[in-house]
């Protein structure tokens, strides 16, 4: 058994079965991989991919458990190699984030630009998605950490760490009735048509849960993943918005009014997170600090430390959350 068909066997069940997608990817040839994962399999005496001819299915029973385990021996590799480049270049590498669209326009920009000022020589690479996307991309190790809000259930790989609570506001043009009110309620929201998060995206479900209590239904005419296109179809006149409130700009949205919408909905919390056993290097740490302060190399160090996800709940369910 060797390291590199262990490699082959991952990247192609993550490139969807596609051998030649993964040759290419990997700057090798597809008979070659093809070669090797029969060779592993012959080694190992099962398959770990059904076929259809020449072409490969699924992944056998056996073969998931195999992924499983060659997944556990890359991470380690990799963390073998974070480890002697932390020791011969602390300042040089890469980090890579998969994250929504709201953490990355809003609330990342500050950190990531003074991350860059502190490690010139560490690249960063950004990549954003659905819950589901961002959970693959960490678990995988296509990406270091993983920013989310919404869908946690997903992270179960991970190491989750909450960074801060924040609250919604509603958004509308500055003649519209709702501007005119001192406090709204969720009965004068769910009289309006409603422009918000596609379902699973940044705290969506609050806002349902919010609307269930009382026995409303709202009339969410449009969704969206972005909360620039949200504003958009509001200044267009296709509904209310509803939005992380660190998604209105009072010096670029001065077309519309940002109602607070704390005491309607209840607030979400965003949390970073890694696969566990990851080997992070310093600067690694300092971003994770450099967005939630409270993550100091210490507190990230005992979490990891902990047995189970319901020792780490418990721990990180003391610490006090800034609001966004």
């Amino acid at each position: 058994m060797k390291l590199q068909q262990l490699r082959y066997i991952w990247e192609v069940a993550h490139n969807d079965l596609n051998i030649s997608a993964t040759a290419a990817s990997l700057y090798t040839s597809q008979p070659g991989i093809s070669k090797q994962i029969r060779l592993l399999e012959d080694e190992l005496g099962v398959e770990i991919f059904s076929r259809s001819g020449k072409h490969l299915t699924r992944v056998t029973p056996t073969g998931e458990q195999i992924l499983k385990i060659a997944g556990d021996i890359l991470s380690q590799v990799e963390s073998i190699k974070q480890l002697t480049q932390e020791s011969n270049s602390p300042n040089l590498g890469s980090l890579s984030i998969a994250t929504t669209h709201t953490q990355a326009r809003y609330a990342l920009p500050p950190v990531i630009q003074d991350f860059i000022a502190k490690y010139p020589d560490v690249s960063l690479h950004m990549h954003q998605g659905t819950p589901i996307q961002i959970s693959e991309k960490a678990a995988d190790g296509t990406v270091d950490f993983a920013i989310a809000t919404e869908a946690l259930e997903l992270f179960s790989d991970l190491l989750m760490m909450p960074c801060y609570r924040w609250n919604r506001c509603i958004l509308v043009p500055k003649d519209h009735p709702l501007a005119k009110l001192s406090e709204i309620s969720i009965e004068d929201v769910a009289e309006h048509q409603i422009v918000t998060y596609v379902f699973g995206f940044t705290g969506r479900s609050k806002l349902d849960d919010a609307f269930s209590e009382k026995g409303l239904t709202p009339k969410v005419v449009f969704t969206a993943t972005d909360a620039d296109v949200i504003k958009t179809y509001v200044r267009l006149g296709l509904g209310i918005g509803i939005v992380a409130h660190m998604a209105y700009d009072p010096e670029l949205d001065t077309d519309l009014v940002a109602i607070e919408a704390g005491h309607l909905f209840a607030s979400s919390v965003t949390s970073i997170g890694f696969r566990k056993g990851t080997y992070l290097r310093g600067y690694m740490y300092d971003f994770i600090r450099g967005f939630a302060p409270h993550l100091t190399r210490d507190v990230v160090d005992e979490a990891m430390a902990l047995p189970s996800k319901e020792a780490q709940d418990q721990f990180f369910a003391d610490i006090e959350l800034p609001l966004y």
